[in-house]
């Protein structure tokens, strides 16, 4: 075999795996599949999926590379305390609302992607919302709005 010959021979071994190498490894593919729920906040309406298994909550948004404007994630606490959030493996900027059981917005935090900073609630609460970095400014909600829905009115 001539040394042009190996060289195309490993030109296409490389091409045929591409496919496989590009692919994330186990355990680290978006969770794209959660239940979903409808929370409004004023006159929008959030598309969410709910993390309430701690292995959810673990993973979050992480891998993703983007996120419709209108879609979020809830995550679900069995019981209210300091919740605190990074964004290890988080490729997207977001902003979390951290909500009372009422579904008032205690207090929100941007966060950067792939930053390890925690950023907690101001007082315990059950329910954490992530959307795109900007969502909340962008629709002038700040702490204190109300956020509606099912899950909110839930008795505890």
């Amino acid at each position: 075999m001539t040394r042009s010959h190996r060289r195309i021979l490993l030109l296409a071994a490389i091409w045929l795996a591409a496919p496989v190498l590009a692919q994330p490894a186990a355990g680290q593919q978006p969770q794209m599949n959660l239940p979903r729920i409808t929370i409004g906040a004023g006159m929008y309406n959030i598309d969410a999926q709910v993390a309430a298994t701690p292995a959810q909550r673990q993973i979050g948004l992480m891998h993703r590379k983007d996120m419709p404007a209108h879609e979020g994630m809830l995550f679900v606490f069995e019981q209210p305390a300091v919740q605190c959030f990074w964004m290890k493996n988080t490729l997207i900027p977001l902003t979390a609302a951290f909500i009372a059981d009422d579904g008032s917005i205690v207090n929100l935090a941007d966060m950067k992607p792939l930053d390890e900073t925690s950023h907690c609630s101001a007082r315990p609460v059950r329910y954490v919302l992530e959307m795109n970095q900007g969502w909340f400014a962008q629709r002038h909600l700040a702490a204190g709005a109300k956020l509606h829905g099912q899950v909110f009115d839930a008795p505890r």
